[in-house]
């Protein structure tokens, strides 16, 4: 999603384009996955008057409108990414903490199975799943 896209669906919600949004937006697309503490760091490289609740504010705000979307990928604070770019699920690695992400299909069989047997109608795009990389298991 590009800068002017942001602007043309923040006005049409209603909202106003303010630095604050608009650099909140640009940590997080640079940031790829990110926590609220890193895109504020991030956006204080730029402002640093943005504090900490402002981006709370605005990430809570943005995530209602549909622009982002957060998952938790630890024990800490949730991982915001663009909900753009949200169709993917996340593996972490309990042993080093390397985050990987891989297509929906990849759930498929659980998402079929959960269908067939519960009824349940899965949506996979905010699914952490943890385990062991190829690396530490081999290690």
């Amino acid at each position: 999603m590009t800068e002017t896209a942001w602007h043309e669906e923040l006005r049409a919600k209603g909202y106003r384009v303010t630095p604050q949004r608009q650099l909140v937006l640009e940590a997080v697309k640079a940031l790829g996955h990110g926590t609220p503490e890193e895109i504020c760091a991030k956006v204080q490289q730029t402002a640093r008057g943005v504090n900490i609740s402002t981006v709370y504010r605005t990430l809570e705000l943005l995530e209602e409108l549909g622009m982002v979307t957060h998952t938790h990928l630890n024990h800490v604070a949730p991982t915001y990414h663009l909900a753009a770019e949200a169709d993917h699920v996340h593996l972490v690695c309990r042993g080093c903490g390397e985050v990987s992400e891989v297509r929906p299909e990849m759930a498929d069989g659980l998402v079929k199975g959960l269908e067939e047997e519960l009824g349940f109608v899965a949506d996979v795009r905010h699914l952490t799943v943890f385990g062991r990389c190829r690396g530490c298991r081999v290690a």
